[in-house]
């Protein structure tokens, strides 16, 4: 899970796209990176561990030079969070000279590394499948020309090939020095993509796209529509632009983790609002809590604070139980769940959540979150509410279980460091010490997301441990267990 965004103007970009990064900085805090070309096709590339504000200075905002650029902020789900040199975007020099952000994960890099050193005879220099999927359209882009032009049909027809070769998950933005900017999604659009426009004063169009609608809504862009599954849109240096399906068989069944976690809830993602999601699973979360807790052990709802607090708003007022805030985050720490490490993880907690005595002694609280992926941070707060004097503590996840392994763009490779892996709901509350434990129903969720929507497919493979791409074997489960970690 990462954030991209690219955009084509009319005068410099560079301020835009470090904006633009500044509101997606939720997707990652591992690294950033900004790409921008001059209209000779001379690229500008500043990349760095960290988050946005510290990694760009002034020098490197003013070498970043052109109208058309593309930039990215990194949460490491393959490769080595550490490593700078897996900081996106990519570069290769032929043909023409590409760069490229990704957000998703690759599901046969280990197929595709073999085929680009026998086929293609490209030289990998990382373990990311970024890396990967540059040198795969880079490739199909050089099969299909014949000359030193380039248009929009010979990178449509290689966007296809690209599709052909790739399994996995992949919303993708790329810079063709000297042509233009390129934008695509998997077939499945598990991965979210969308497109805007603005006029310039002069009455030109200036275009984006977005891993999230916000981008838009900050910088003054209409949204003219999402990216859709396996479609590419390419936008040529005077802004005219170009849209083809290059997929033969798709389906839009986006992300559900998106519309519980991921997202800033001021975002519409494939036409649902994230916002109104999280309240509608907040109302049916509240049916459960009422149907397995015991009337009269509930005092005060509380959220975890930020992502949880919709969900938790609609639970009290169903429910008829005082609404409070209990817990102060500061706000200067990364979110927990992306961080590397299981160490980092429970480090941060007390740093980034504060209990206040004044809201949890003598009550019985219900503590209410967007989801429970590993248990620790969950096991850190319940602690922390008892030691702030809680008589007993409810805890309640707006989402199902996370029992299986998320292989398209998640940190969860491994189903073993999955606390409702192999445990009863009951089970759960014990190893996290809390009195009472209720989760979202699959159904739940799934209604709660797609309630008013025409789409009918989700992927909840970290949920169910349906894998919507048909691609994920369970050999392929084992090696990723055994090869990656969180």
């Amino acid at each position: 899970m990462c954030g991209i965004v690219g955009m084509v103007g009319q005068g410099p970009i560079n301020q835009d796209i470090y904006d633009s990064l500044l509101l997606l900085q939720h997707r990652g805090q591992d690294s950033t990176g900004i790409a921008t070309a001059e209209g000779s096709g001379v690229f500008h590339i500043a990349k760095a561990k960290g988050q946005v504000r510290e990694a760009f200075r002034t020098r490197d905002m003013r070498a970043l030079l052109g109208e058309i650029g593309l930039g990215h902020v990194r949460y490491a789900t393959k490769g080595t969070a550490s490593n700078e040199e897996e900081a996106q975007p990519f570069y290769v020099n032929a043909p023409y000279g590409i760069v490229l952000v990704h957000n998703g994960n690759l599901t046969n890099t280990r197929e595709l590394t073999e085929e680009l050193f026998r086929k293609d005879r490209r030289h990998l220099n990382t373990s990311s499948d970024t890396e990967l999927l540059v040198n795969v359209l880079a490739g199909e882009l050089q099969a299909e020309i014949p000359g030193l032009e380039l248009d929009a049909e010979q990178v449509f027809r290689a966007v296809a090939r690209v599709h052909e070769r790739v399994e996995g998950s992949y919303a993708a933005i790329a810079l063709i020095a000297g042509h233009g900017l390129l934008a695509f999604r998997d077939p499945f659009g598990i991965r979210p993509l969308i497109l805007g426009r603005r006029s310039n004063p002069d009455g030109h169009d200036e275009w984006v796209v977005a891993s999230e609608s916000l981008v838009l809504d900050n910088a003054g862009f209409e949204v003219v529509r999402d990216v859709a599954p396996g479609e590419a849109v390419f936008v040529a240096l005077d802004g005219t632009l170009h849209a083809r399906q290059c997929a033969s068989d798709t389906t839009l069944a986006p992300c559900s983790f998106e519309y519980v976690y991921l997202a800033r809830p001021d975002s519409v993602m494939n036409g649902i609002s994230v916002y109104e999601t999280r309240l509608r699973m907040g109302d049916r979360l509240a049916d459960t809590i009422a149907k397995y807790t015991p009337q009269g052990t509930i005092d005060v709802v509380m959220p975890i604070p930020d992502s949880s607090r919709p969900a938790a708003m609609q639970v009290a007022r169903k429910l008829g139980i005082e609404y409070r805030e209990g817990f102060y985050k500061n706000r200067y720490v990364g979110r927990t769940f992306i961080m590397p490490g299981q160490a980092v993880r429970k480090k941060s907690v007390r740093q980034k959540l504060n209990a206040m005595p004044s809201e949890f002694k003598g009550k019985n609280v219900l503590l209410v979150d967007d989801s429970i992926v590993r248990g620790t941070t969950s096991k850190e707060i319940i602690q922390m509410a008892r030691d702030a004097g809680a008589l007993s503590v409810t805890f309640a996840s707006a989402a199902p279980p996370v029992r299986f392994p998320h292989v398209y763009g998640i940190n969860m490779p491994s189903r073993h460091e999955l606390v409702a892996h192999g445990r009863t709901i009951p089970e759960i509350a014990e190893e996290l010490g809390a009195d009472y434990m209720v989760y979202q129903e699959i159904d739940d969720l799934k209604a709660a997301i797609l309630e008013g929507s025409d789409i009918t497919d989700l992927d909840m493979s970290c949920f169910d441990g349906r894998y919507v791409t048909g691609t994920v074997s369970d050999e392929y489960l084992a090696w990723v267990e055994g090869t990656q970690t969180s």
